[in-house]
C-alpha cells in the first residue's frame, strides 16, 4: 500500500473527503518525522517501532575499485517490527 492507497482507504473507511484523508494522513507522517529528526521513538503499539540508529565512522571499500574508503558516521532511521504484526504475517 502506498499514500494514495492509504489516503483512499481512509476516506472510504471513515466516510470523509480524500481532501480530508489527505490532511490527516500528512498531519500523522509530518509529526513521525518531526520526531524522528529530533531522535525520538515512535512506537505504535500492535505495528512496530521507529527509531534512529547511529553508526560510527568505519572503513568501507569502493565496489567498483576494492579501494578502502573512510565512511563517515551517520544516523538512519530503522523499523522494528512488531510482535503482534510478526505473528499476524507469519501466521
Amino acid at each position: 500500500m502506498n499514500r494514495s492507497e492509504l489516503i483512499e482507504h481512509l476516506a472510504l473507511r471513515k466516510d470523509i473527503s480524500h481532501k480530508r484523508a489527505e490532511e490527516i494522513i500528512t498531519l500523522i507522517f509530518s509529526a513521525m518525522t518531526e520526531a524522528m529528526v529530533k531522535n525520538e521513538r515512535i512506537e505504535i503499539r500492535g505495528l512496530g517501532s521507529f527509531v534512529i540508529k547511529e553508526y560510527d565512522t568505519y572503513t568501507g571499500r569502493n565496489p567498483k575499485t576494492g579501494e578502502p574508503i573512510l565512511v563517515r558516521p551517520k544516523k538512519l532511521p530503522f523499523f522494528k517490527v512488531g510482535k503482534e504484526l510478526k505473528e499476524m504475517v507469519i501466521g
